[in-house]
């Protein structure tokens, strides 16, 4: 390490050892930053699928892609995107999230229009740059099935998956599970997630750091990246 590098395990904050050092290299990361889009976080009695928590963190997530941007390490945009028929969800076999949702937070208004194809509610709210990747296929939970994240990943030549976007507690953590079961380094810079409560975003986050990757914080990693980068150039 060439900084004072840490991780959250079950909570606790403590010292990277350097047998970690592989999950560090920057030259083998890539982004992913999941779902953030109008459907989850537009402030309208409209959104069809309302996750508001994630509005807090669009500019801290600006601001670390930036920095990654700066670094060479590419952004994957993940967003769901259905059919505008509604024949791959509502209209089909619908995600389970619809029926099983509301006997918690009550009938969400205009559910039916979540990430339709072509309309506002696919429209991404972080920064998108040229150079930004995108996976527009994502149907249910999973960044991973039944998109090509994993095939553009490959080409990329990329071995560490950093996890960013909504929902901590349900996409974001499916996506650690899948990447470390598909043989990735994970990375989860949890202070930029945002999930259904502050409680289920503390349980998703000790669950990575039992399970799947490191949990960090995001000018922590910025920090110890750019210093590799620094020392690469020297």
């Amino acid at each position: 390490m060439l900084t004072d590098m840490y991780a959250y395990f079950y909570g606790d904050k403590k010292p990277l050892p350097n047998d970690f050092d592989d999950y560090l290299d920057y030259r083998d990361a890539a982004v992913v930053s999941i779902d953030m889009h109008r459907g989850h976080l537009e402030d309208s009695p409209e959104c069809p699928c309302p996750g508001p928590r994630g509005r807090e963190v669009i500019g801290a997530t600006d601001l670390f892609h930036r920095g990654c941007r700066e670094l060479g390490i590419p952004i994957i945009h993940v967003k769901m995107q259905l059919r505008a028929d509604g024949s791959d969800d509502v209209g089909g076999v619908p995600g389970a999230w619809r029926r099983i949702f509301p006997m918690t937070v009550g009938e969400i208004p205009n559910a039916e229009k979540h990430n339709l194809e072509g309309s506002r509610w696919v429209e991404l709210l972080t920064e998108v740059e040229p150079q930004d990747l995108h996976v527009n296929t994502k149907k249910r939970l999973s960044a991973f099935y039944p998109t090509d994240l994993e095939f553009l990943l490959r080409n990329l030549k990329k071995e560490v998956v950093v996890i960013t976007g909504i929902f901590t507690d349900a996409c974001d953590l499916l996506a650690t599970f899948e990447a470390s079961n598909l043989g990735f380094k994970v990375l989860f810079p949890g202070n930029i997630t945002r999930g259904f409560s502050e409680e289920m975003e503390e349980a998703a986050k000790k669950m990575v750091s039992l399970y799947t990757g490191l949990v960090v914080d995001d000018f922590a990693l910025l920090e110890e990246w750019r210093a590799r980068f620094k020392e690469d150039r020297t």
